[in-house]
C-alpha cells in the first residue's frame, strides 16, 4: 500500500499552496459545522489534525476530502439533542462516542465488503434527505444571521417557529455583516473563484466588530476558544447510552458511504487512477476512530472541498495534511485571533455553503424526467426535515425497497425471435400467441423469479401460449435467482401447459440456476438446449 500515491517532487509546491487554500476554506466551515452541531469550535478545528492525517494516509481516493460536512453536524445535533443539552460536557462526549462508534461500523463494512449497502441510497433518495438536512440547518443560519435567538437543537417546526416570532427582536448591525458577508461571498466567487473568501469575510468581519464595539451593540460573536492541541481521550458513557447512539452512528455511515465512495471513484475514473472502496471505507473508520479519541466529531466526505481541491490542480491527499499542519499551530498559538468572530458571519459562510444542499435543480430536473423517483425524493425531504434524520434514513431504505420491489415486479417479457432478437414484448395489451416459430414459442423473463413478480411469470406464460402453440421454451440466462414463492409459481405454470398439451423446454440456463431448479424438481423431464436456436432447429414445426 501506497503513501500519499501520486505525490511527487515536481508537484509537492502546488499540492501544498493547495493545502494553504484547502485550509482557509475549513476552518471557517468546520467552526460553523460544530456550531450546527451544538459542539465547541475546537471539535471542528480538532477534526481538522489527527483524523485527516490518519484518514489521509490510509484512503485509497487521491482526492476525496475527509471531513466533518453539513449533513454529519445536523445528525450529531438531532440525534444528541434529545439525549443531553447540547453544549454539555455529556453532550460532547456522546458526540465523541458516536464518532468512534460510526468508526467502528466503517471498519467492519470494510471487513465485509459491505460497501453495496449504499447502492440502497439512490441519487433522489439523497437529494432528498441531503435536502431536508440542509433546510433545517438553513433555518437556523438565518436565525444567526438576523440576530434573532431559536432553541438551535430543536426540530425543524420549533426553530422556524421561534425565527417567526424572534423577527421584532432583529438585530441591525447583525443584517448589515451578513448581508455585507453574503455579497462578499458570491460577488467574489464568481469573478475569482481561486480566492478563499470566507476567510477574507471572517478577517474583515472580526475587524469591523471589535473597532466598532458591536458586541456592545448586541452582535454574539465566537467568545473563548480552549487553546491547545488535541488530546488522546475515551468517551466514558453507560452502556445503555453507547447502545442509544447506535442508530445514529449507521445512519452517518451509510449517508457516506453512499456519497463518499461514489465521489470517490468518479474522481479516480476522471483523473485516471484506480480507488479500492473497502480500503476508503477502512480510512474512514479509522478516521472516525481518531475523531471521537482526539476531542473531534465525525466526520465524513466533503464533495464541495474535494471539486475546489480538483480545480486547484490537487491530486494527491497533501493538502488535508498541510491544512492539519496549519489547523495545530491555529489552535495552539491563534486561538484569540477567533473568539471576536461574530456569528452572523459564520451563519452567512455556511448559509451559502449549503444553499447547493436544497436540491432545487437537482428536484427540477427529477421533475421532468421521472416523476416517481420526484415524489421518492421528495418524501424523503420531507421525511428528515420534519420527522428528524434517523426516521428519513429509515424512510430512505424502506422507499429503496419499495422502488426496488416495484422494478423487480415489472420486468421485460419478450417473445424471442428465430435470431435470437426480440420480438414482441408481452405487456398488458400484448398479442395473445404471439410465435417465434411455427408452433413454437421462446419465451424470455428478464428477471430473477421470486414473491414479488411470481405471478407476472405465471401470467406471462399463459399469455404467451396460444392454440397453434405445441412447445414452450423458456429463455433462462437473464433469471438468475429463484426463491419458494416462485418455484411454486414455475410449477403452476408448468402444470397448466401440460395440462393444454403444451412442452416444456429450457434455453440458455445458467449451471447455478439449474442447480435450483434440480432442487425444486423443475428440471427433470424437460429438455435443455444450449442456445435459442438450437432450440428453434429442433422443435419447430416444419
Amino acid at each position: 500500500m501506497r503513501v500519499l500515491p501520486g505525490l511527487t517532487l515536481q508537484n509537492a509546491g502546488r499540492e501544498t499552496l493547495a493545502g494553504v487554500t484547502l485550509l482557509a476554506i475549513a476552518v471557517p466551515l468546520n467552526i460553523g459545522y460544530a456550531q450546527i452541531a451544538g459542539l465547541p469550535p475546537t471539535a471542528g478545528l480538532y477534526a481538522l489534525i489527527v483524523p485527516a492525517v490518519v484518514y489521509a494516509l490510509m484512503v485509497s481516493s487521491r482526492q476525496l476530502v475527509a471531513s466533518p460536512d453539513a449533513a454529519a453536524a445536523a445528525l450529531v445535533a438531532s440525534s444528541l439533542g434529545g439525549l443531553a443539552v447540547a453544549g454539555s460536557q455529556s453532550y460532547l462526549t456522546m458526540a465523541f462516542a458516536q464518532a468512534i462508534i460510526a468508526g467502528v461500523f466503517f471498519a467492519l463494512c470494510s471487513v465485509f465488503r459491505l460497501g453495496f449497502l449504499a447502492n440502497f441510497l439512490s441519487k433522489p433518495i439523497l437529494i432528498g434527505f441531503v435536502g431536508g438536512l440542509a433546510l433545517d440547518i438553513l433555518v437556523s443560519q438565518v436565525a444567526k444571521m438576523l440576530g434573532v435567538k431559536i432553541n438551535s437543537g430543536g426540530d425543524f417546526v420549533e426553530k422556524l417557529g421561534g425565527l417567526i416570532t424572534g423577527l421584532p427582536t432583529v438585530n441591525v448591525w447583525a443584517v448589515a455583516i451578513s448581508v455585507g458577508s453574503i455579497a462578499v461571498l458570491i460577488i467574489g466567487r464568481r469573478f475569482a473563484r481561486a480566492v478563499p473568501w470566507a476567510l477574507l469575510v471572517l478577517i474583515a468581519s472580526t475587524i469591523v466588530t471589535v473597532l466598532a464595539d458591536l458586541e456592545d451593540a448586541g452582535v454574539a460573536v465566537l467568545g473563548p476558544i480552549d487553546a491547545g492541541p488535541p488530546t488522546l481521550t475515551w468517551p466514558i458513557l453507560p452502556w445503555l447510552t453507547w447502545l442509544q447512539l447506535v442508530p445514529s452512528a449507521i445512519a452517518l455511515v451509510l449517508v457516506t458511504m453512499a456519497e463518499g465512495l461514489l465521489v470517490a471513484r468518479s474522481y479516480g475514473e476522471k483523473r485516471g487512477y484506480p480507488t479500492s472502496p473497502n480500503r476508503d471505507l477502512m480510512a474512514f473508520g479509522l478516521g472516525n476512530i481518531a475523531a471521537g479519541a482526539t476531542g473531534g466529531f465525525t466526520i465524513g466526505s466533503s464533495t464541495s472541498r474535494t471539486a475546489a481541491m480538483d480545480q486547484g490542480g490537487s491530486r494527491t491527499q497533501l493538502p488535508s495534511i498541510v491544512t492539519a499542519v496549519g489547523t495545530l499551530l491555529l489552535v495552539i498559538f491563534g486561538t484569540a485571533l477567533l473568539e471576536h468572530i461574530p456569528s452572523p458571519a459564520i451563519g452567512a459562510i455556511v448559509a451559502v455553503a449549503i444553499i447547493p444542499l436544497l436540491g432545487i435543480a437537482e428536484f427540477r430536473m427529477l421533475w421532468h424526467q421521472q416523476r416517481f423517483e420526484f415524489v421518492i425524493g421528495a418524501v424523503c425531504f420531507l421525511g428528515a426535515l420534519l420527522l428528524g434524520p434517523i426516521a428519513g434514513i429509515v424512510i430512505a431504505f424502506v422507499l429503496s425497497l419499495i422502488n426496488l420491489a416495484r422494478r423487480a415486479a415489472n420486468p421485460a417479457i419478450d417473445v424471442i425471435g428465430a435470431d435470437d432478437e426480440p420480438a414482441t414484448s408481452l405487456l398488458a395489451d400484448g398479442t395473445v400467441g404471439s410465435l417465434t416459430a411455427p408452433g413454437l414459442v421462446v419465451l424470455r423473463f428478464a428477471a430473477p423469479l421470486f414473491f414479488a413478480n411470481a405471478s407476472v411469470f405465471e401470467s406471462a406464460v399463459h399469455r404467451a401460449v396460444g392454440a397453434p402453440v405445441s412447445t414452450l421454451v423458456l429463455d433462462l440466462e437473464a433469471m438468475t435467482d429463484i426463491d419458494v414463492t416462485g418455484a411454486e409459481s414455475f410449477t403452476n405454470a408448468r402444470a397448466w401447459l401440460t395440462g393444454r398439451g403444451v412442452a416444456l423446454a429450457y434455453s440458455r440456463l445458467r449451471p447455478d440456476l439449474a442447480q435450483k431448479l434440480d432442487h425444486y424438481a423443475l428440471l427433470s423431464g424437460v429438455t435443455v438446449y444450449p442456445t435459442n436456436r438450437a432450440a428453434v432447429a429442433d422443435l419447430a414445426l416444419r
